[in-house]
Formats: C-alpha cells, structure tokens, sequence
C-alpha cells in the first residue's frame, strides 16, 4: 500500500485561483493531482492541471467519494469558492449527498462543510487544511501599504473588529463595513465584496472594512480571502482602510494588491488580537 505521501492528493475545487496555487505547490513536493471540479466554478485550466479528474454538480457526494476511491485518494483539500446562493437553484445531490443534506439542519457554511468533511473521512478519505504548502499566503501582521490608519481610522477597526466577531459566532459572515463606529453592512450569503459595494454605497465615502478570521474556524475550509477584487471593489466605492486578521486569512497577489491600494490611497492592514483582547498592528 503506498504511502499518503505518494497518493494522489485529493481537491475539492471551486473557483478563483486558489486550487492552481495548490496543484503548484503540490507538484513540488511530489504529489500527484485529482481534482473535483464544480460545473459553473472551477476553471478548465485547473482540470486540465490534475493527473486525475472529475467534474460533478453541486450535491454528488456519491460521485466524489467513488472518483477519490477509484484513484486510491486518501487525503484532500476544499479549495476555492462556491457562490453560496447556489444552494437555492442548483444544487443536484445523488442519493448519498440527498441523504446527507437531510441531516443537516443548519444549512450554514460550517455545518455543510463539517458535515461532508465527517463523511468522506468516514470513507477513509481525510480533509487536510487548505493552507497545506501555502504557509506563505497567509495574511501578514502590520501595515502593508504606505498609508497608515489615522486615529479615527483605528476606533473604526477596533468597532468593526467586535462586530465581525460577534457575526463570525453566529457564523453569519466574516466582514463587516464601518463608518464613524456605525455599521453599515454585515457579510452574508452574498459575500465579501458585495458587501463591501452595498455598504460603501451606503457609506458614500471612508468606508472601513474589517475581515476576520470566524472564532472556532476550522482551516480545512472557507478561509476568509483577500485579492484584487476586494480592492478594486473598495475603490469603486471611495473607501479607505481594509483590516484583515493576520494569519487567519489568505492574501493573493499581494505585491499587487499593495500597489492598487497605494494608488488609491486605501490603507490596507493586518492585525491580531493579544491575549488581552487588544489590537495589535
């Protein structure tokens, strides 16, 4: 029997750039690549990448868990988005993901994604987490741009912070929108960046969007992001300051994303939190 690591390594990929980035570094250390595409979601250049593929619906769990045993996967990783709003319209369960679904009766992103964790390593098939070799895209502490907050910039993070943690309890959303300590958006099924559209509409202007990492997130999936969108998206919108939690989160193009807030004068930040429950920059 072959050990994990020269199994194929498993990915359960949605969009965005995330699963090349994985299938990149993965090859560097050796493994090979079986990749579930989700139709609508994954990019062809990632199924194109894997030395094995499968492309599903939303739901077909069944189908996953024979591709995975067909190619002797034994570990995986979730990898990239799912527009949650799919869950309404386009979501094609097989018998075992039909089953499943009707056991969860919280159709939030942790109780799903728990739950199909809890079924494929019932399988035999474990879920590692999704920053395996991408360490270094993790969120960096301090000040990344050449823009610091201001005083009333840092009440505004301070606020916004309390409140994304509070909906990360609830497992609402991980981002609120803030302007002079009032909230003006909370992150839902919609996502962050429109979020951070309908609240800088609402805002007019120094908008300041605080991103957290959700207490008791499990890093095997939905971290928190954070790209040149988001940033495109806060300038579309006069904003200010993005404050992300350092290490909780992930940072793609970052040398880019510095240069277009620097160009719009946005400050982009990453914080923790001390064991006192202070910010630290």
């Amino acid at each position: 029997m072959m050990s994990a690591d020269t199994q194929p390594i498993g990915i359960i990929a949605g969009g965005g750039q995330f699963p090349t980035l994985f299938i990149d570094a993965a090859r560097k250390a050796g493994r090979k690549i079986a990749v579930i595409g989700h139709r609508g979601e994954t990019a062809d250049e990632v199924i194109a990448a894997a030395d094995y593929s499968c492309w599903v619906k939303l739901g077909q769990l069944g189908k996953i868990i024979k591709f995975f045993k067909q190619h002797d996967v034994a570990e995986t990783v979730f990898l990239g988005t799912i527009t949650k709003t799919k869950i309404f319209r386009d979501i094609l369960p097989d018998l075992k993901g039909l089953t499943l679904w009707n056991k969860i009766d919280i159709k939030q992103d942790d109780a799903i994604l728990r739950a199909v964790a809890e079924s494929l390593e019932k399988e035999g098939i474990k879920v590692l987490e999704s920053t395996l070799y991408l360490q270094h895209l993790l969120f960096p502490q301090g000040v990344l741009t050449k823009k610091k907050p201001s005083k009333d910039q840092l009440k505004d993070i301070q606020f916004g912070w309390m409140n994304a943690k509070a909906i990360g309890q609830l497992d609402i959303g991980q981002c609120v929108v803030v302007r002079d300590c009032s909230v003006v958006a909370v992150e839902a099924i919609e996502g962050t960046d429109a979020a951070i559209l309908r609240g800088g509409q609402l805002a007019k202007e120094k908008a300041v969007v605080v991103k957290v990492r959700k207490p008791g997130q499990d890093f095997r999936f939905d971290l928190p992001a954070t790209g040149l969108k988001t940033i495109e998206t806060l300038k579309s919108v006069k904003g200010s300051v993005l404050a992300v939690e350092a290490g909780q989160s992930l940072l793609f193009d970052r040398e880019k994303v510095v240069q277009e807030a620097d160009a719009a004068g946005i400050v982009v930040v990453g914080l923790h939190e001390n064991g006192d429950g202070k910010l630290c920059i």
